[in-house]
């Protein structure tokens, strides 16, 4: 039985860490793990997983470069069958008015959140299309949230739901199956700045990120890294151009048990 192949941008930490665990150990995939660092934690499962992990590094920012990585990952295999879209950056916080936070941290932010999935799309939808494949972009409440202090981050994610909904990227790729996840509120170092920032958004919101670690109600990135490679190698048609939440009960059949 060929092994599945997949791609996972943003995998040194975090979800992202958690999908390529996952992938390795759950699904018994070839993971090509794209991080602009490569950590400890990172290097281990490399040396576990041998010639299963490839890792590399890649600011994902740079266009040219993350063309060439995809490209030459897609062709060592020979095939993708999914591509992971987790890469992402919280900063520059701050209300919209606030001019110590600059337009070009603002695009500087977009070329991140949003820009970057452009070229990794173009450089994988060739081989998506041939293993009808599935593209899983991770997105945020925040899509359709409204955070003040939050701006940049907001706009970058319901940019790319829009990318991934209906009406584009799922309308234009009909041999693929696309998501853009919801994965709700996550254990990762994206939680720790929001912790301690509390100069940077409204008392409240600050608080309930407060309360959601006092409560133990954060989510492990592994739990929502398993729920990702699932969706990655599983999703069925119907989610095809969804913005979805983790929790939906359409989710469930690809939930860890």
């Amino acid at each position: 039985m060929t092994r599945p192949v997949v791609i996972v941008t943003g995998a040194s930490r975090g979800i992202g860490l958690g999908v390529t665990k996952a992938l390795l150990t759950e699904f018994n995939a070839i993971v090509g793990a794209i991080s602009r660092s490569k950590p400890a934690e990172l290097v281990q499962l490399e040396q576990a997983h041998g010639e299963s992990l490839k890792i590399y590094q890649c600011d994902i920012a740079n266009e040219a470069a993350l063309i060439d990585v995809i490209s030459i990952f897609t062709k060592v295999h020979n095939r993708l069958d999914g591509l992971v879209l987790n890469a992402g950056v919280l900063e520059p916080l701050g209300p919209i008015a606030d001019e110590s936070v600059s337009l070009a941290a603002w695009k500087s932010h977009f070329d991140v959140n949003f820009f970057s999935l452009i070229p990794a799309l173009r450089a994988s939808l060739p081989a998506l299309r041939s293993s009808q494949g599935r593209v899983i972009i991770v997105s945020s409440g925040a899509a359709v949230g409204s955070l003040a202090g939050w701006g940049p981050y907001n706009a970058s994610k319901a940019a790319l739901n829009s990318l991934c909904r209906i009406r584009t990227l799922a309308n234009e790729e009909p041999d693929i199956t696309a998501i853009a996840l919801r994965p709700g509120i996550v254990d990762t170092y994206m939680q720790t700045t929001l912790r301690n920032s509390p100069d940077k958004m409204a008392p409240a919101d600050h608080q309930r990120f407060i309360k959601a670690q006092a409560e133990g109600s954060l989510i492990s990135p592994d739990t929502s890294g398993y729920l990702i490679a699932s969706l990655a190698l599983k999703a069925k048609k119907e989610l095809h151009g969804q913005y979805i939440s983790n929790a939906a009960p359409e989710l469930e059949e690809y939930q860890k048990k």
